[in-house]
């Protein structure tokens, strides 16, 4: 296959999937800005990795996982741990947002802690197995079943009262 076909297809997929990539990677990290960043790098990743990828046919599920191990790497960072001294005081203004993106169900899914909000996004959002979002998340089944039934749960409380 020559180099030329290989960007057309990558490039074909991107176009196809990009926006679904980026809500993916905003329910995992929760900020937009920090989205399009994880997205971009996952990108670049996938971009390395397509002919190998694309032989296989699991260009969605690569993607993902890079998402996924790209927001676990970036929280490691020390510079991502660091809070700007005037947080809440100086907001930017937000910028009209789809009915999809501002919906009650995204804003009750970003207040869980992290890993249940990783878990409920791969396991309900995307309709991965159990067995399937452990091994993207590295974790064990019971702990997957755990966080998704928390998660749930919590989400289940704040819809109800919202």
């Amino acid at each position: 296959m020559s180099r030329s076909s290989r960007d057309e297809e990558y490039a074909a997929f991107v176009a196809a999937r990009q926006a679904h990539l980026r809500r993916v990677a905003y329910a995992i990290c929760g900020d937009w800005h920090q989205a399009e960043d994880l997205l971009q790098t996952s990108l670049v990743k996938l971009y390395l990795a397509w002919p190998r990828i694309h032989r296989a046919g699991r260009e969605e599920a690569y993607a993902r996982r890079i998402i996924v191990r790209t927001a676990i790497d970036e929280s490691r960072r020390p510079w991502r741990r660091e809070r700007p001294g005037l947080e809440g005081r100086d907001e930017a203004q937000r910028s009209g947002l789809a009915y999809e993106e501002r919906s009650a169900l995204v804003d009750a899914l970003q207040a869980l802690p992290e890993m249940q909000r990783k878990v409920v996004v791969l396991r309900h959002w995307l309709g991965l197995s159990v067995q399937e979002t452990a091994h993207e998340l590295q974790i064990s089944d019971g702990t997957v079943k755990s966080h998704s039934s928390r998660g749930i749960g919590a989400l289940r409380e704040r819809l109800t009262v919202a």
